[in-house]
């Protein structure tokens, strides 16, 4: 699970960010209906990216600072977010946020880029 200190990031859509700039919160889409943010490690991310938001634009990578969430963070098994069921060949824990994120708990904001093959890379983003 890591330490406190070792951010964990959200993909979101940047309307979706623009929309939160505006509200003072982010509320991602699933919030409302599945009642936690999907957020991934480092090492996650671009496996998330790649396997739900191939070839998408739009797209930014939130670097988000655990210690500084209003809501609870949980690191629980995949639920996915089109079905809302659990990933059944997946046992490896991702954080969920409980809630709507405050915004001074992003640290950093980087567009997510896919490549030519529609993959994507990670951002210079800490």
């Amino acid at each position: 699970m890591g330490g406190a200190e070792e951010r964990i990031f959200h993909i979101a859509r940047s309307a979706d960010w623009d929309a939160a700039q505006a509200a003072g919160e982010y509320r991602a889409p699933l919030l409302a209906a599945q009642g936690f943010i999907h957020c991934s490690t480092r090492s996650q991310v671009i496996r998330v990216a790649d396997a739900l938001f191939r070839g998408q634009t739009g797209l930014l990578l939130l670097a988000i600072d655990p210690a500084r969430l209003r809501a609870t963070l949980r690191y629980e098994l995949p639920i996915h977010p089109r079905t809302g069921q659990p990933e059944p060949d997946i046992d490896e824990l991702f954080p969920h946020v409980y809630g709507p994120l405050n915004l001074d708990a992003v640290t950093q904001v980087a567009p997510l880029l896919p490549g030519v093959d529609g993959r994507f890379a990670l951002p210079d983003i800490e």
